[in-house]
């Protein structure tokens, strides 16, 4: 039986599909609602799943639609937007002239689907991007009331900040008006707020990863310096399955961290890293990447974290750290900035993380 192309593009209360047929011919348009319902219906009246493949660019609606089409039987693609070739002199943009050019490069083979993670891997996701949220906020709170303090003229004489002795000292501070005084009261107690919310979401990350069949993967990321619980859960939920890249270097380029390219000729021009892929695993491999500034060692909370992973794995770490703090030592002492130093530490250090992963299979579900 041919294929027939079928290309969707949604929106939060429509969808707009495009069908082409496997040979040259003109498109099929059809609108619907964005519900269940009217997408059963929609592949009923094209045939049934039988000869259907259906692709859709990722957007906020999130994987409703691919689990739907996925449970009847329809070969169905999700294509990250940025991937979706576009004519730089087309300035006419429609639902339907969407649709048909998706539906076409569908027909020609030029879309690749992206990872979509299940439902069980989407949760322990929303609830990273939530305690990540959740440390954004406080950090705002935080520098809201240090600002605040600074306009007049109240500065902290101690060392550390937010410390036991940083709280006493915000204790004592008085406002001659009373107004005044309840606002730097508010500040505090949005403070105390966040950081119980910030508690709360870590307790339920960790309780979220014990029964999670990844959780394999995320202890033995600890044995790698700078990467603990969560750290490790914010990787694997966004990176998702690691075993989907051949070799590091696919991981590297998917997270951003390959310098980017203009050569011509014989100039041969790199620049700064990419950035493509996803901005939140390089930001956790950039700022683990700066613990190897530091000599090779285990400490103790270290050996905590690694006393139950297999001794293969923890030999990775103990490589991982030998070579990446070699490698701080030789690019500091061959003048280059430090932003760039620890980039391509973090580089490497995804070539571990994917290491790794493919020597730990998942926890069989109960």
């Amino acid at each position: 039986m041919c294929v027939c192309g079928v290309a969707l593009d949604v929106h939060k209360l429509s969808v707009v599909a495009a069908t082409l047929p496997p040979s040259a011919g003109r498109p099929e348009i059809i609108r619907v609602e964005n519900t269940s319902k009217a997408l059963r219906r929609l592949i009923e009246r094209l045939g049934g799943p039988a000869g259907l493949a259906v692709a859709y660019e990722a957007g906020p609606t999130g994987w409703a639609i691919k689990r739907l089409l996925d449970g009847l039987g329809v070969a169905c693609d999700v294509v990250a937007p940025s991937l979706v070739p576009v004519r730089p002199g087309d300035r006419v943009k429609t639902d339907r002239r969407d649709a048909i050019t998706l539906a076409r490069l569908l027909r020609a083979g030029e879309l690749a689907g992206i990872w979509v993670p299940d439902e069980a891997h989407e949760a322990i996701r929303d609830l990273v991007r939530a305690r990540k949220r959740a440390k954004e906020d406080l950090r705002e709170a935080k520098q809201t009331l240090q600002s605040f303090l600074l306009r007049h003229e109240r500065r902290f004489a101690g060392r550390a900040g937010w410390s036991k002795a940083h709280w006493r000292w915000l204790g004592e501070q008085a406002f001659p008006f009373p107004h005044q005084q309840l606002v730097f009261e508010e500040y505090k107690q949005r403070i105390r707020e966040i950081e119980a919310r910030c508690a709360r979401l870590d307790a339920a990350l960790a309780e979220a990863i014990a029964g999670w069949k990844l959780h394999p993967l995320v202890d033995a990321l600890q044995a790698l310096r700078g990467i603990a619980l969560v750290a490790a859960a914010a990787l694997v939920a966004e990176i998702g399955d690691l075993r989907r890249f051949a070799n590091p270097k696919q991981l590297m380029a998917w997270l951003g961290l390959v310098p980017a390219e203009h050569s011509s000729g014989r100039r041969i021009r790199r620049g700064e890293i990419t950035k493509a892929g996803n901005g939140y695993a390089r930001t956790m491999l950039v700022e683990a990447g700066w613990c190897y500034r530091l000599p090779a060692r285990e400490e103790r909370r270290y050996l905590e974290r690694v006393a139950g992973l297999p001794e293969d794995i923890r030999r990775i770490g103990w490589k991982a750290q030998v070579r990446l703090c070699r490698r701080y030592r030789h690019l500091s002492a061959a003048g280059k900035p430090l932003p760039k130093v620890i980039t391509a530490i973090a580089r490497e250090l995804a070539g571990f993380v994917w290491d790794i992963a493919r020597r730990v299979q998942p926890a069989p579900q109960v």
